[in-house]
């Protein structure tokens, strides 16, 4: 029988995982009400008409991190074939079920971002990687790992979408400035934290990660791993659209970005 998250020690967590992100990955009650807890709303039509815009309607596309497809399930309705990667097999049952469904081209991979060996070298035409999908891997390698393997996995001139949240938008947060001075103390005498590592309550998981990023932070992830960065767009507060007037202090204004890259 396998352990439950919170009694297995730290050494068997899963590469780039927290205690309290396996949590929420194996729970099968949020895979259950996810869709509808984040309901198709106005700021999924914006990052869904983006990934439209810049991915081909033609060729594979893998969803990295993909939960239950909301964002890969638009591109294979419209004639993209697809492939669902995610640590969650509830998320992937999900994925699986709605393909079947609607009879959809999506295979589905349970694998750990970190550890994508089982894709091959350029089998991939484009990529997408929504939702801070990005920041919920614990640790500067590791997320390096995650690109580097996005970066092999795509076929020449191969395009991908990433999302991150911004770590200087805890400025326009309850208690943010508070928080900001805070961490920026303890990331640089607390051993193993980095700026930007968030644990917070998120939907009913205590100690949920999540790793926020400078717009320069961001940049220089992807152009590490060979990618170049088409267009970084800043998104507005309530993330339902382009943020406006983003010469005016973007960098601490947008509650995020969406990277558009190219291989």
């Amino acid at each position: 029988m396998n352990s439950s998250p919170s009694s297995r020690p730290s050494w068997q967590l899963p590469t780039g995982v927290t205690r309290g992100s396996l949590d929420y990955i194996e729970s099968a009650a949020i895979a259950d009400g996810y869709d509808e807890d984040l309901a198709f709303g106005s700021d999924f039509q914006f990052d869904e008409e983006t990934i439209a815009n810049f991915i081909p309607s033609e060729g594979l596309v893998a969803d990295l991190g993909c939960g239950t497809a909301r964002a890969l399930i638009p591109l294979v309705r419209r004639g993209n074939r697809g492939l669902a990667v995610d640590l969650s097999p509830e998320m992937l049952r999900i994925v699986a079920e709605k393909a079947k469904q609607e009879q959809l081209d999506i295979a589905c991979v349970e694998a750990n971002l970190c550890e994508l060996d089982m894709i091959a070298n350029q089998s991939v035409d484009h990529a997408i990687c929504m939702f801070s999908t990005l920041g919920m891997i614990k640790g500067a390698d590791n997320r390096r790992t995650f690109l580097d393997h996005t970066y092999r996995m795509l076929k020449p001139g191969g395009r991908f979408v990433v999302h991150v949240h911004n770590f200087w938008f805890n400025l326009f947060e309850p208690n943010g400035a508070y928080w900001l001075a805070s961490h920026l103390v303890k990331s640089r005498m607390t051993k193993g934290m980095e700026r930007g590592d968030k644990y917070y309550r998120y939907r009913g998981i205590p100690n949920f990660f999540l790793h926020v990023f400078s717009r320069g932070e961001f940049a220089r992830a992807l152009k590490q791993s060979g990618f170049k960065v088409v267009r970084q767009i800043p998104l507005r507060m309530d993330r339902q659209g382009e943020l406006p007037n983003s010469w005016l202090f973007g960098g601490w204004r947008a509650s995020g970005w969406i990277a558009l890259c190219e291989k």
